[in-house]
């Protein structure tokens, strides 16, 4: 299995860490730490020398309550982190649902777009289709805001496959080839502590299409509940949850802590491998 991100491609024969870049004063995790460009740039860097096969640089918070940034805002943060970071040989993405800033980013040096929205709002899929990046669409059931105030489903398992296969379906009908497109479940989007651990249990369901799988587990909030601690304290429960999900299929793992994953993941490869 691989993804083709512009004149890259990510084997995906065995799962690999994609680093989180944050430049947002307030992001669940780490915001205002690397709101600063240069320190951002520095941070990515870093994680790249942790065995970051992909780094997801994103200038507007996803968390729950979050509220948006305008477009220019949004460019003054994410275009200088994509040109002082595509040097590196990691493949960039960037974490956005704004056609202004998809466009921005590839012209910058993004291979990959990674949107929440699931390439729905106005005028995304065109942009992305044009832009010869790779896309992850993601699942969130509502927005931002208001995604946790009281998120239900029927089957979360089947209800989030079927929206996954249709925004794959609108990608392909768009013009943007097969081998670009991956698929985020998005834990912790719209989704209650029990719907995350059916997603979580039911995970095969989605790795078992033909589409790559990104999961983005580290420092939710589902384990806050679990284990009662900041998020700056879950490393050990995002490296449980890791593992959980690659041993279910997942190809690619978003996470801030990168090079305790990538030791995790190769230890589970080994493994499977006969050692």
């Amino acid at each position: 299995m691989f993804l083709q991100c512009r004149d890259k491609r990510l084997d995906l024969s065995a799962p690999v860490v994609m680093g989180i870049v944050n430049v947002t004063p307030d992001s669940f995790s780490d915001g205002g730490r690397f709101f600063d460009a240069q320190r951002a740039i520095e941070h990515g860097r870093q994680l790249v020398a942790e065995g970051a096969a992909l780094l997801d640089i994103g200038g507007e918070s996803t968390r729950p309550g979050a509220e948006p940034v305008s477009v220019e805002e949004e460019l003054r943060r994410v275009v200088p982190v994509v040109e002082g970071l595509r040097s590196t040989g990691a493949i960039i993405s960037v974490d956005t649902s704004k056609p202004e800033v998809m466009r921005a980013a590839a012209a910058a040096g993004a291979h990959l777009i990674n949107d929440v929205y699931g390439l729905r709002l106005p005028g995304a899929l065109e942009a992305a289709a044009e832009s010869g990046c790779a896309v992850c669409v993601m699942h969130m059931q509502g927005e931002p805001r208001t995604m946790q105030l009281n998120p239900q489903y029927g089957d979360v398992v089947t209800e989030v496959k079927a929206f996954l296969l249709e925004r794959v379906q609108s990608c392909r009908a768009a013009g943007i080839p097969a081998e670009r497109i991956a698929i985020d479940p998005g834990f912790g989007f719209g989704k209650t502590l029990e719907h995350n651990a059916a997603l979580l249990r039911g995970l095969d369901v989605l790795t078992a299409e033909k589409w790559p799988v990104l999961v983005g587990l580290s420092r939710k909030s589902m384990l806050g509940k679990i284990l009662g601690r900041p998020a700056g304290e879950r490393l050990y429960g995002s490296l449980a949850l890791a593992v959980l999900a690659v041993l279910k299929g997942a190809r690619i793992v978003r996470a801030h802590d990168v090079a305790p994953t990538v030791d995790a993941l190769k230890t589970v490869v080994a493994m499977q491998n006969g050692g």
